[in-house]
């Protein structure tokens, strides 16, 4: 019993140390999912490393990519693939560039595809596409149960370079209804732009990945960004519910000139599907990038025409992913950047559909009462998991170790603090 409390109490620490927050505007690294085993992908299906739904990856994507992976699936459930590719800091991408994602079957058939690029903010950051195995009464094609592949592929652009990208997979999986639900998608919803949510901005860093991402709930929030830097926030929407955001970016006190496309905002759904986007040039003065008006999520969304309403399929966290471009720094400078996010999500929650089973990740298309707290201005993920390991481990030794290291924890954020104010109140020579 001491065993576990205590293995538990150190992944609470490791998750509290994990590099998420980026509350001095630092640029850091992506953040993959904690432990995801590697996969390398294949040029051929007939070699192709299986996928497991529920579970992220680690791979690579060359310059010249077309990397296969498999699923085995059965004939009831609907299977999402994600996959983000992370070029380097440093690196020349153009708008044109970025990659695709296919499901097809064995026979070679699609089952469905998606492209993602770096658009107007021509900089490299981190860009997911999302392919899928639908099963559904208005389909034809891939409904049998059997073996499918990901195909994985590199789109560039002459003049970009030619590093290999890191890779994240991750798969969901989607149970089929107890019984049929509707077909079509709502044909009328509230589409009006709603006003930007007011009041007092609170701090929260974002996070460094999907996996790391920030939770915050309707609100104002604000953090500090720098060019290159993209940030990773989730908000849960429920069921009947419509998300919407505005990313404001501060004034900056040197430079001149313009930067298109400087601020993107990005809203991707709780399988990390691509739902809108948003953009704004920078002239130094402050600037915001709005996302559209959405309709409320629905399970038949998805048999609508519009990428945004197939994209609102599910309720769950959805993620909202903030990068400022790197050349912002050529004629601005290095920043940081102050970085206000105006969150609401209106609509009342509903109910959502019957599922005949449970998804991969469980609970992932569910919004709990943790969730909405660890939205909150006071909530946070390593209070929830605190709250969580507490409740496993009861009280005594656990509680005590748990205290301890959560001591330790702090100390060693104020040590990182202090070390950083010394070394930027040092002379430079």
């Amino acid at each position: 019993m001491r065993l576990a409390v205590a293995t538990a109490a150190l992944s609470l620490t490791a998750a509290v140390l994990a590099p998420d927050a980026s509350a001095d505007g630092s640029p850091g690294p992506y953040a993959f999912a904690d432990g995801a085993p590697s996969v390398t992908g294949a040029t051929s299906t007939a070699d192709a490393g299986r996928l497991e739904p529920g579970r992220t990856y680690r791979s690579s994507l060359p310059w010249d990519g077309r990397l296969h992976y498999r699923l085995d699936l059965d004939a009831a459930s609907t299977v999402y693939v994600s996959a983000t590719a992370v070029p380097g800091a440093g690196t020349t991408v153009a708008a044109t560039d970025g990659l695709r994602i296919s499901v097809q079957d064995a026979h070679g058939t699609s089952c469905s595809f998606q492209t993602a690029r770096f658009g107007a903010s021509r900089s490299p950051h981190p860009v997911a596409a999302w392919g899928a195995r639908e099963v559904s009464p208005g389909h034809t094609l891939c409904q049998e149960a059997g073996t499918y592949y990901v195909l994985v592929e590199r789109i560039g652009a002459d003049g970009s370079s030619t590093d290999t990208w890191p890779l994240e997979l991750a798969v969901f999986l989607e149970p089929p209804l107890e019984r049929t639900g509707p077909t079509r998608a709502p044909d009328t919803w509230n589409s009006a732009s709603p006003e930007a949510a007011t009041g007092r901005a609170v701090e929260r860093a974002g996070g460094a990945g999907f996996a790391a991402a920030s939770a915050i709930g309707p609100g104002v929030w604000r953090t500090r960004i720098r060019p290159g830097q993209t940030l990773f926030y989730k908000v849960p929407v429920d069921w009947g519910q419509q998300p919407n955001a505005t990313a404001e970016l501060g004034g900056a006190s040197t430079g001149s000139g313009y930067v298109s496309g400087a601020l993107t905002l990005t809203l991707y759904n709780p399988v990390r599907g691509h739902v809108e986007e948003a953009y704004a040039g920078y002239g130094g003065r402050p600037a915001s990038a709005g996302l559209a008006p959405l309709p409320p999520v629905a399970h038949a969304n998805r048999h609508g025409f519009a990428d945004q309403v197939k994209g609102l399929r599910f309720a769950g966290f959805h993620y909202l992913v903030v990068h400022l471009a790197a050349q912002t720094a050529e004629r601005f400078g290095e920043g940081p950047y102050d970085l206000t996010l105006r969150v609401r999500v209106d609509g009342t929650a509903r109910p959502g559909p019957d599922y005949a089973g449970r998804s991969e990740p469980e609970r992932l298309f569910e919004v709990t009462a943790q969730d909405r707290a660890a939205a909150t201005p006071a909530g946070s993920a390593g209070g929830t998991a605190a709250m969580r390991v507490l409740a496993a481990g009861g009280i005594g030794t656990g509680t005590a170790l748990l205290a301890v290291l959560w001591a330790w924890t702090m100390a060693a954020r104020r040590t990182s603090r202090t070390h950083r104010r010394v070394s930027a109140q040092k002379p430079t020579a």
